[in-house]
């Protein structure tokens, strides 16, 4: 038990567990120890025993730890839920999931009449609302001792829904269920990635913490006595600013985020103290080969990335000096044996691109779907989570993208990361989505939909520029038949890019 903040609750009960970094507001852990009690006794009172679901739509703020750790002496399923989805698609999850209850905040009451019109028996407990604090209220009417039955909790994750409807992700039953037992990410993060256990962590989240990332890592960072510094949301000079002010000495990130940081001005990123940083953790998607080496060359080599799901039926891992060796790798398989099949299910030779598959004893279960767990089963037990990728002669391996991503184009598979890629390391370019249009010739049409650094830039000149930027490394079949300039694209928080939207709008556009 001393790696777990119970224990960092009596050897440091005012060492600051968690750090707003907009707000400077703190958590020390003895504060958090009480509160994650008080909830744990509040689920019980509203009648949940270990596993039942309650559900969460929060913005990134201090209440979001009393949540996780409660839950975690509590046994019940926490389901985080996304700020960016409507109504009807919140009111789905709680529904599918089987949630007792809702806790939100007042910032979300524009979806709130909508879910309560679509399950009007849940109760929702309020944080900050206009009629009063239901949840502080009921939270600090209960004891602070800890419950007599506790247990290990677990989270159920909702896929982001880039490809259809969000399917519950319920994980594989603790193996141990003592709520003090470590768990294999503990692991991973000290031996793998290096982070230290002696607490002297500082680790700054800059994601939503719905996410499985964010949630996982803070978790650990924890039981590992870490300060977590949260972002409100991210903005690339406040992270540098972060950094120094919070003498961070680790963090998380996803490409998207280098992305942003790379489009700031030499004098901005210049600005700030970096020095205590030691370890950047990013993954999600595949870095642009270009994006990556530049932030190797500014932050040193202490960027190191690693390759995961939500599923957690797997993870690689690669550090900034395997990387330089191995441009574009994601890593070697440190949890799970790796596995690269094609169509018949055979397994392939280096070098060939195949679905990715990881053999592990603890798998998961899509929630409600047999058939979506089957579709994700190889004959064998492996699991895969759809992506495309291969091995090297050195068993590093290489993401080429996201299956459900490939564009058909007159019989050729093209995969948009590559042209994406290209895309955003363009000086002009902020961001950018490649996907598959309805074409009656072709079958689909590679489109191009572009975030450019300015809008007035947008246009034909923009274009033709970005078609001889592009040509000396696609083939004329994977050059986009479209360019469609937008001020924003619609991408998660967490990097996720919802190419589904996307997709459902140019197929509309195609059938009108």
């Amino acid at each position: 038990m001393n790696l777990h903040p119970v224990a960092h609750a009596v050897s440091r009960p005012d060492h600051p567990a968690v750090i707003m970094s907009g707000s400077g507001a703190q958590m020390t852990f003895k504060e958090m120890d009480d509160a994650a009690n008080r909830f744990s006794h509040l689920v019980r009172a509203r009648g949940l025993g270990v596993g039942d679901a309650f559900a969460v739509l929060l913005e990134n703020r201090i209440e979001y730890f009393t949540l996780i750790w409660g839950s975690q002496r509590a046994g019940t399923m926490l389901v985080p839920i996304s700020t960016r989805l409507t109504a009807p698609e919140i009111a789905y999850i709680l529904k599918d999931s089987e949630a007792k209850f809702l806790i939100t905040s007042d910032a979300y009451r524009g979806v709130l009449d909508g879910i309560r019109a679509e399950c009007p028996e849940l109760p929702i407990l309020v944080v900050d609302g206009d009629a009063g604090d239901s949840f502080h209220q009921e939270l600090s009417a209960q004891p602070v001792e800890p419950i007599a039955d506790q247990s290990a909790g677990m989270v159920m994750l909702y896929s982001s829904g880039t490809t259809g409807r969000p399917k519950g992700i319920r994980p594989a039953p603790p193996a141990d269920p003592d709520p003090f037992a470590p768990v294999p990410l503990m692991g991973l993060a000290t031996m793998g990635a290096g982070m230290p256990a002696d607490g002297s962590m500082v680790y700054l989240s800059p994601a939503p913490l719905y996410h499985a990332a964010p949630i996982g890592w803070c978790s650990v960072a924890h039981r590992l006595g870490a300060t977590i510094v949260v972002m409100e949301k991210f903005d690339p000079e406040a992270a540098l600013a972060a950094i120094e002010k919070y003498r961070v000495t680790d963090s998380q990130w996803v490409p998207t985020h280098f992305v942003r940081f790379l489009k700031l001005e030499p004098e901005v990123r210049q600005r700030y103290d970096l020095s205590s940083h030691q370890r950047a953790l990013h993954a999600a998607a595949p870095c642009p080969v270009p994006i990556k080496r530049e932030m190797i060359e500014w932050w040193g080599p202490i960027v190191n990335e690693y390759y995961a799901g939500s599923e957690s039926i797997g993870m690689t891992l690669v550090k900034s000096e395997q990387w330089l060796a191995h441009p574009g790798t994601v890593g070697l398989p440190i949890y799970g044996k790796l596995h690269i099949c094609g169509p018949d299910g055979e397994e392939l030779p280096a070098g060939q691109d195949g679905l990715i598959y990881f053999e592990n004893d603890l798998l998961p279960t899509y929630h409600n779907d047999p058939e979506k767990t089957r579709e994700a089963m190889h004959p064998k037990g492996w699991m895969t989570l759809g992506d495309i990728g291969h091995v090297d002669a050195d068993g590093f391996l290489y993401l080429t993208d996201r299956k459900s991503h490939m564009i058909i184009s007159g019989g050729v598979n093209i995969y948009p990361q590559e042209i994406e890629n290209l895309l955003v390391t363009h000086e002009k370019i902020m961001d950018a989505a490649v996907i598959g249009a309805p074409c009656p010739d072709l079958g689909e049409k590679v489109v191009a939909v572009v975030q450019p650094r300015d809008m007035a830039d947008a246009g034909d000149a923009l274009e033709a520029e970005l078609r001889e930027f592009l040509a000396p490394s696609l083939s004329r079949i994977k050059m986009p038949k479209l360019f469609d300039f937008r001020p924003d694209l619609p991408r998660e928080a967490n990097g996720k890019l919802y190419k589904r939207e996307l997709r459902d709008e140019y197929a509309a556009k195609a059938a009108s």
